[in-house]
C-alpha cells in the first residue's frame, strides 16, 4: 500500500517536472522551427519565456514570414510584441502586401500596427478599394429647394499615408461639404437633378484625399430627393416677421393715441370742473351786487330773460333739437 502511495507521489511530482521542464525548454517549439527552415535556438527560445514574449507566437510569425520568402529577425518580432503590438497580423500584412506587389517593408507595418490601425486590413483595402457611403446631405440651390443627396465614396487604403493621416471620418465630412458646396453653387435643383454627376466631378477636382489615409477613386451620388422649399418657407418668416413689427408698432401708435385721448379728457374735464366752479360764484356776485345796490330787480329779471333765450337758442340749434321740434309741430 506504501509502494502504490509512493509511486503515485513520484509520478505526479515527474508530471509537473516534465510540465515545467517543456515550458521553460519547449524542445518541441523548438523543432516545429527547425524543420521550417527558422534559425532559432533553444537557449533564446528560454529567454523569451523569461523575458514574458511567448515564443509560439514569434515562432508561428516567423515560420510564416519565412516560407512566404521574408526575412525576418526574432529580436525586433519581440521588442514589437513587446511595445504592444500585434505581430501575427504585422506577418499577415507583410506577406499579403508581397504577393501584391506593394512596398511595404517591416518598420513601417509595425509603425501603423503601433498607430492603432489595423495594418493586415489596410493592405487588403489596397487591393480591394472599400465602399462607404455617406449619411444624407442636405444642401439648398439658389433657387431655394432642399436636395438631400446620399453618395457611395469608393476609396482605397495609402499605406505611406496610415501613419498620422486622417480616417474615414474626415473623408466623410470633406465629401458632405463638397457636395453642399456643389449642390449651393447651383441655379436651379433641376440643373442637379439632371445632372447629378456634375457634383461628382466638383467634389473629385477638389482633391479632398489631401491628408488623409485614403486615395479616393471615385464619388458616385446614389441618390438626391427634394425637400422643403426653403426659400418660400424664408419668405413666409420674413413675412410674418415683418407683419408682427407693423402690428406691435399699430399697437404702440393706438397705446399712444388712446393715452392722448384721456390727456385731453382729463384737460377738459378739468376745464369744466373750473367752469361750473366759476358759474357757482355767479350767484354769490348777483347777490352782493344786491347788497351794494349795484344790480336793480329789473336789471336781474332782464339778466333771467337773456339766459332762457341763450338756452332756447342752443337747443334749437342742436340737430336732435330740431327734429323733436319738427314732431311736435305734426303732432299738434
Amino acid at each position: 500500500m506504501e509502494i502504490t502511495t509512493l509511486t503515485f507521489i513520484i509520478a505526479g511530482v515527474s508530471i509537473i517536472f516534465l510540465w515545467i521542464f517543456l515550458y521553460f525548454f519547449p524542445v518541441g517549439l523548438w523543432f516545429s522551427a527547425l524543420v521550417s527552415g527558422v534559425r532559432v535556438s533553444l537557449i533564446q527560445l528560454i529567454l523569451m519565456r523569461w523575458r514574458k514574449v511567448p515564443p509560439a507566437v514569434i515562432i508561428r510569425a516567423m515560420i510564416e514570414g519565412t516560407k512566404a520568402g521574408l526575412k525576418l529577425n526574432s529580436n525586433e518580432m519581440e521588442a514589437h510584441y513587446l511595445a504592444g503590438g500585434h505581430v501575427a497580423n504585422v506577418v499577415h500584412a507583410l506577406v499579403s502586401a508581397q504577393k501584391a506587389n506593394i512596398n511595404l517593408d517591416f518598420k513601417m507595418a509595425t509603425a501603423i500596427d503601433l498607430a492603432g490601425r489595423d495594418v493586415f486590413e489596410a493592405v487588403q483595402m489596397s487591393v480591394n478599394p472599400k465602399v462607404i457611403t455617406t449619411p444624407p446631405v442636405t444642401a439648398v440651390a439658389k433657387d431655394g429647394i432642399q436636395l438631400i443627396a446620399t453618395a457611395r465614396v469608393t476609396v482605397r487604403a495609402s499605406i505611406k499615408q496610415l501613419v498620422g493621416g486622417a480616417g474615414e471620418e474626415t473623408v466623410l465630412a470633406r465629401v458632405g461639404e463638397g457636395i453642399v458646396s456643389s449642390i449651393g453653387s447651383s441655379e436651379s435643383h433641376k440643373e442637379v437633378l439632371e445632372n447629378p454627376d456634375s457634383i461628382s466631378r466638383l467634389v473629385l477636382s477638389k482633391g479632398l484625399d489631401a491628408g488623409t489615409a485614403f486615395e479616393i477613386l471615385s464619388i458616385d451620388i446614389a441618390d438626391i430627393d427634394v425637400g422643403k422649399n426653403i426659400g418660400a418657407v424664408l419668405q413666409m418668416d420674413q413675412a410674418n416677421a415683418d407683419k408682427n413689427v407693423a402690428q406691435a408698432k399699430a399697437e404702440e401708435r393706438r397705446a399712444m393715441a388712446v393715452a392722448e385721448e384721456q390727456v385731453m379728457i382729463a384737460r377738459a374735464q378739468e376745464a369744466r370742473a373750473r367752469v361750473i366752479e366759476a358759474e357757482a360764484q355767479i350767484p354769490l356776485a348777483i347777490a352782493e351786487a344786491f347788497r351794494s345796490g349795484n344790480l336793480g330787480i329789473m336789471d336781474y329779471y332782464k339778466f333771467q330773460n337773456i339766459q332762457a333765450d341763450t338756452k332756447m337758442r342752443e337747443s334749437i340749434s342742436k340737430p336732435e333739437a330740431k327734429t323733436k321740434a319738427i314732431v311736435d309741430t305734426h303732432k299738434k
